[in-house]
């Protein structure tokens, strides 16, 4: 059974996966609109991966006996001021996920709740891998500045992403790494 306070928390946590599923799918949307199918691809696996991150944690709600409430999900941005820049907001939101994972499993050894902080080490991991994908890509980004053929390269290159369906079988996200 969960304590009140890790209930609370699992279910912020998943309202906040769900946010970062519909960030990513507005970014998607963004890099539709700039002629990048390729980046626009990688963002729609990313934001079915981060849908399937928020399912994770509501079927350990409710494994424990607990109840999941959901929220309104905010409104997320819908423009960037280049591909780059919507790439750094990406990073940027991972790092602040990141933390926020940190602070679960700060609560979990709080509360003593080993099933939750074993159940969030896989969480762990997995936002190691997001940060360093995201941050990868943004270095890419960097180094072609404004240079339409890198960026068409790049943008190749984020089309071969397979589906949240491939990584979903070994718990890793595709990657360009």
């Amino acid at each position: 059974m969960l304590s009140e306070p890790i209930e609370d928390a699992l279910n912020e946590q998943i309202n906040a996966e769900l946010y970062s599923s519909y960030l990513y799918l507005s970014m998607a949307a963004y890099y539709e609109a700039e002629g990048l199918p390729g980046f626009a691809s990688w963002m729609r696996a990313q934001a079915d991966e981060e849908r399937e991150h928020a399912m994770r944690i509501y079927e350990f709600v409710i494994e424990r006996d607990g109840r999941v409430t959901l929220e309104a999900i905010d409104s997320p941005q819908t423009e960037w001021d280049s591909p780059a820049d919507a790439f750094e907001a990406a990073y940027e939101h991972e790092v602040e996920i990141t933390g926020m994972i940190d602070d679960l499993v700060a609560l979990a050894r709080k509360e003593s709740d080993n099933a939750t902080e074993n159940m969030l080490q896989w969480f762990v991991a997995e936002q190691v891998e997001e940060e360093a994908t995201a941050q990868g890509i943004l270095d890419k980004l960097r180094y072609v500045g404004d240079d339409g053929p890198g960026l068409l390269m790049i943008d190749q290159e984020l089309s071969q992403r397979g589906g949240a369906d491939d990584s979903s079988e070994n718990g890793d996200a595709d990657s360009l790494e």
